[in-house]
């Protein structure tokens, strides 16, 4: 069914694996509305072509897709995405610390404009990509996160939509192999963290996804150094 038939879900789409896979997910039974963020990210015209990219392969209208500047993440600082003079570091072992990649409370900006959105088009649904395996690093990619913010939405918003993690207890490979599955554009999206025309092969977010697609026995579609 499409159109007047189906449930907008609005989904948080960077452009990367994990967010690709949760606009498959919510394709299956809803319309997309795809919310982007700009942040002054290193690689912001990359992942805004993944993010058009991913769009089109699934027919979503302009109306129903919001880039939205937030450069203020940028001016705030303390992320090497954001910041230039922070080296990008390599792989990050998970339970260690915050790495410098985390960009301040950034996933919670993200949610609230998307709860807004949903408000005015009616979307039950905002769905995010986080997976817990990040959370060790990245605070607000816990299900303990998710819960708590699901409960301010409840109290806060006037029309409130739920927030969905469709991946959130997968591993890296398990979202591959989720995304295989729904035949999410894998090819589309971009992973590096420094690089926007070949992937470095060495930051910790593309040795993640090299892991990831190594577990799941698929082969990558994006070339890396």
């Amino acid at each position: 069914m499409t159109g007047q038939f189906r449930d907008i879900a609005v989904v948080l789409l960077s452009g990367g694996m994990d967010s690709c896979v949760a606009a498959a997910w919510a394709a299956q039974n809803h319309d997309l509305a795809l919310i982007h963020l700009t942040y002054g990210q290193r690689t912001l015209v990359r992942e805004r072509r993944a993010f058009d990219d991913i769009a089109n392969h699934y027919g979503v209208p302009d109306s129903r897709r919001l880039v939205v500047d937030t450069n203020f993440l940028a001016r705030i600082g303390g992320s090497a995405l954001t910041d230039s003079s922070i080296p990008v570091p390599g792989a990050h072992t998970p339970g260690l610390d915050v790495p410098l990649t985390y960009v301040p409370f950034r996933n919670a900006h993200l949610i609230a404009m998307g709860v807004s959105w949903a408000e005015v088009l009616g979307a039950k649904t905002v769905a995010i990509g986080v997976i817990e395996e990040d959370s060790a690093g990245y605070p607000d990619c816990t299900q303990a996160f998710m819960t708590a913010f699901n409960r301010a939405v409840q109290e806060g918003a006037a029309a409130p939509p739920s927030i969905v993690t469709p991946v959130i207890h997968l591993s890296k490979a398990d979202v591959l192999r989720m995304g295989n599955e729904l035949e999410a554009p894998m090819h589309l999206t971009w992973s590096c963290y420094q690089n926007d025309d070949i992937a470095c092969g060495t930051c910790d977010s593309c040795r993640r996804r090299n892991q990831a697609f190594e577990e799941a026995g698929l082969i990558d579609p994006i070339a890396s150094i």
